[in-house]
């Protein structure tokens, strides 16, 4: 039997789920990052590689293209809510079979699960701010068969009394529109090349996140160490220039010493790229 094209709405699904793929595997490849898996190896981490995140980046493309097709043009309640809270643990599930239980793109899929829901909620069309509203709509909204018990996270955000991935996105992921994209934006600007841009883009996001994932394995000091760190690559000009390499060399030592890596602020950034994408110059036309 001959074998159908894909729609129009099919194909933008489809388009969807694969940006959102391809921002987790750019943002793991993105190099150097403090205390991060990147290209030079697993950072402050004995149980991530590389390879292993590229794998588990590829064993979401079918989540995001399920919460795309179930958010097409939906309004924001709690039906849509909680059909895109299970598909998100499903997608979870997947992930873990596919890391033998690592905890690779968690975050992640909280994080970029309801930004692609809000795009597709609008047909994928938008601005950052619009998509980021939207998904902070579904954010708020309860689901009632989210898992009661504490992640991490969630004991992190109780022990130190901060803000947390959950109070990220109800506030309209305000790291990345107020910080990371801005950023990024002026560092292109002003003559930086894309993964200069980047880097400038994830320091934004570390000026001034409280990143659970920090605080949990290493608690205040290390969080006052990165957050410093990053403040001095940027007040020396970011990473294009060579004071900003500098500093950006020692806030990843500090990083090591603490054995603390920033992984929400690297799911932040990958939700950066894919929101960059989404309104940007390479954004799909609607007629494609």
């Amino acid at each position: 039997m001959k074998r159908l094209s894909p729609t129009p709405v099919e194909h933008r699904l489809q388009w969807l789920a694969q940006v959102a793929t391809d921002c987790l595997i750019e943002e793991v490849n993105l190099t150097p990052k403090p205390g991060l898996v990147d290209r030079r190896g697993s950072g402050a981490h004995h149980d991530l590689t590389l390879a292993l995140m590229e794998q588990s980046a590829r064993s979401l493309t079918p989540t995001f293209y399920a919460l795309a097709q179930q958010s097409w043009q939906r309004p924001a309640d709690i039906a849509l809510r909680e059909t895109i809270g299970q598909l998100g643990r499903e997608g979870e599930r997947q992930m873990m079979m596919v890391t033998a239980g690592v905890n690779t793109h968690r975050g992640a899929i909280w994080a970029l699960g309801l930004l692609v829901s809000a795009c597709a909620m609008q047909a994928g069309v938008g601005t950052s701010q619009h998509i980021c509203e939207l998904a902070a709509q579904l954010a708020t909204l309860p689901d009632r068969a989210a898992p009661k018990t504490f992640s991490k996270g969630l004991r992190v955000v109780h022990r130190f009394r901060v803000p947390g991935a959950r109070e990220e996105a109800q506030q309209g992921f305000p790291h990345i529109t107020r910080l990371a994209l801005p950023q990024l934006q002026a560092s292109r600007r002003n003559g930086a090349d894309e993964t200069a841009a980047r880097i400038d883009a994830l320091m934004a996001i570390l000026t001034s996140l409280t990143d659970t994932c920090v605080l949990h394995r290493a608690g205040l000091p290390a969080l006052r160490a990165l957050q410093n760190g990053a403040r001095q690559v940027l007040a020396a000009g970011g990473y294009a220039q060579p004071a900003g390499r500098r500093a950006l060399e020692k806030l990843d030592n500090a990083m090591l010493g603490f054995n603390a890596s920033p992984g929400g602020a690297a799911d932040l950034l990958a939700a950066t790229l894919f929101l960059d994408r989404m309104t940007g110059a390479h954004a799909l036309p609607l007629n494609e």
